[in-house]
């Protein structure tokens, strides 16, 4: 089941979120399309560095660490 929108950044540790939109432009949006960040794709947050920023998520099979001003952009759905 899926419940309400809201920016991966929120994200809690050790949940899963599908992407729904990917909301910036440029040579941001292109590296987050190219690292798999397309609608439909599910995310897991693995874990916060010790300041708190970045994150590492689970992307198909990888993990990548995004900064908050990039993970404020991407719109997801929380995985029950």
């Amino acid at each position: 089941m899926f419940s309400e929108i809201f920016a991966l950044t929120y994200l809690p540790i050790g949940r899963k979120a599908q992407v729904i939109k990917v909301g910036t432009e440029g040579l941001i949006r292109n590296r987050l399309l190219d690292l798999g960040l397309v609608p439909s794709t599910i995310v897991e947050a693995i874990r916060r560095s010790p300041a708190g920023d970045p994150v590492a998520y689970r992307i198909r099979g990888a993990v990548i660490a995004l900064r908050s001003e990039e993970s404020q952009q991407i719109q997801v759905r929380s995985i029950d």
